[in-house]
């Protein structure tokens, strides 16, 4: 584990922006989820709402949307548990340097 609080903190402002591009492909996903339902019940054959629904839900290029969902949430999790991990690691420093100071003064 590298303890060097500048390489934290390197690592999140290196991986800010690929975080910010994860978080916005997910919610873009999410967001055209709804988009791509209202086409595919559009399509359907069916009359009935309920019937719609389920052929939008069922069908093949809704069920691939899902599958990028999950793919942009498991990306934008992982790069988000790492920048907290590095900020943790700043966290951890901080506090140390401060029972260094503190172990200083009471040797004095």
């Amino acid at each position: 584990m590298n303890r060097d609080p500048h390489k934290a903190v390197d690592h999140i402002i290196t991986h800010a922006q690929e975080f910010a591009n994860a978080k916005a492909k997910r919610v873009f996903l999410e967001e055209f989820r709804k988009s791509k339902k209202a086409l595919l019940m559009k399509q359907s054959i069916e009359g009935a709402l309920g019937a719609q629904e389920r052929d939008a839900y069922a069908h093949a290029e809704y069920v691939e949307l899902l599958k990028g969902l999950r793919q942009a949430i498991e990306i934008e999790e992982k790069l988000r548990w790492d920048l907290i991990a590095a900020q943790a690691r700043v966290d951890i420093w901080r506090t140390e340097q401060a029972n260094l100071r503190l172990e200083g003064k009471a040797t004095i």
